[in-house]
């Protein structure tokens, strides 16, 4: 069971959804402490934009991305359809709003006079993020969290744009779904353990940080 095959699945599942939230975390905390530290009436619609893109349909990105990065897309001469490089894209595209939102959430929860107060003590704009960004930690290290979560598990957009294909774009998802249709039932379930732990693992060291909080 524990093939060589086995561990090649597991390897680039980890590849493909870490390097997505490392991109979404990169991306999505910077503009998530700038969000959360305007005041609500001038984030509306970037805050309905994000909780919008929370809620995206996998497929319909898979498809979008697809559409954009076939032979006849605009995106065609990047050569990333069925790579990992577009499974990559799908998954920071679907992990990003949860990063955002949840970081902003965190940010506009710590009061509006800590702000106000280092400035006054002659801090830059970038000083006040940062201590906000600092105050906002736990949230922050939630929403990797969720991103994570929402990476690993995705399916549709994966499948769609990266193919299947083994040894080069299949991960732990899209090899549950064929071992099962397959009948091979051990091995699908040994791949949903896996992916359950790798899930509980990520929550648990968030649930020590803020333990050790």
């Amino acid at each position: 069971m524990f093939t060589a095959d086995f561990f090649a699945i597991v390897r680039l599942s980890l590849l493909v959804s870490g390097s997505a939230v490392v991109i979404s975390a990169c991306l999505g905390i910077p503009l998530g402490v700038w969000l959360g530290s305007k005041p609500i009436r001038r984030r509306r619609v970037a805050t309905t934009l994000v909780y919008t893109g929370m809620a995206l349909p996998p497929v319909v990105v898979g498809l979008v991305l697809y559409l954009l990065l076939s032979r006849s897309g605009p995106l065609a001469m990047l050569g990333w359809l069925f790579t990992p490089a577009a499974m990559i894209t799908a998954q920071t595209i679907l992990a990003l709003p949860f990063v955002v939102g949840i970081t902003m959430n965190s940010v506009a929860a710590i009061p509006r006079e800590l702000a106000s107060q280092l400035k006054s003590l002659g801090a830059s704009e970038r000083q006040v993020h940062w201590t906000i960004l600092r105050e906002a930690r736990l949230g922050v290290l939630l929403a990797v969290a969720a991103a994570f979560g929402r990476s690993i598990s995705e399916v549709g957009a994966v499948l769609i744009v990266g193919g299947n294909i083994e040894g080069h774009t299949r991960v732990l998802t899209t090899s549950i779904i064929m071992e099962t249709s397959k009948g091979e039932f051990q091995f699908a379930l040994a791949l949903g353990g896996i992916l359950l732990c790798l899930a509980l693992l990520v929550n648990f060291l968030i649930l020590r940080l803020q333990g050790n909080r």
